[in-house]
């Protein structure tokens, strides 16, 4: 059922999906966030959202859910963790992206582009590749297949990160990638014989 419909009441919804999140393992922690925006900056995919994850969590706070499942930020998550690992406050924020991507479905909420999924065989590929998501690989390749004329205004700021050291072009594999590979493989496998 989609939010807009006339019968269906978006303040339950609403209820129904903080009661939700807050029964996630460390969901409370959302009522600790500071705002200080370093789950944005961390998040390789933010200039691709609508909005930011520190946006996403002050509208979810606000109460304005409509708007947060009707925006491309919850389909764009890479689910690397880098917003959760950086997070001062603890707050798992790929746990809310998830859970945000489920109650969406579950209401018949489409993403709103069709980028989705692009970025996430983007980032299959990187995994099957490197085994790890290199950020910099990844946005490289993710722009260049969903909008290449739109990465062009990040190569100031990709030229300066690289310029003081905070930014490595190169992507080495982990130990062991040929293992990671026959897993995945494995899986594949198994999910095409289903």
């Amino acid at each position: 059922m989609a939010l807009d419909e006339p019968n269906r009441n978006v303040e339950d919804l609403d209820t129904q999906f903080v009661e939700d999140v807050l029964r996630m393992p460390d969901g409370e922690k959302l009522k600790t966030c500071i705002q200080c925006g370093t789950c944005s900056a961390s998040c390789p995919t933010s200039d691709a959202m609508d909005y930011s994850p520190r946006q996403i969590i002050a509208y979810f706070r606000a109460g304005m859910l409509d708007k947060v499942l009707r925006s491309n930020t919850v389909w764009m998550c890479a689910s690397c963790y880098s917003c959760a690992a950086r997070c001062p406050s603890g707050i798992k924020f790929t746990d809310l992206m998830y859970e945000l991507k489920r109650l969406a479905l579950q209401h018949g909420i489409e993403p709103p582009q069709e980028s989705g999924p692009i970025l996430t065989q983007t980032f299959v590929d990187m995994v099957r590749r490197y085994g790890r998501n290199p950020e910099s690989r990844f946005m490289t390749v993710f722009t260049m297949r969903s909008n290449p004329f739109g990465g062009i205004k990040q190569l100031p700021l990709a030229f300066k990160l690289w310029q003081r050291g905070r930014l490595k072009l190169g992507a080495p594999s982990i130990r062991g990638i040929e293992d990671l590979r026959k897993i995945m493989e494995a899986v594949e496998a198994e999910e095409g014989s289903s």
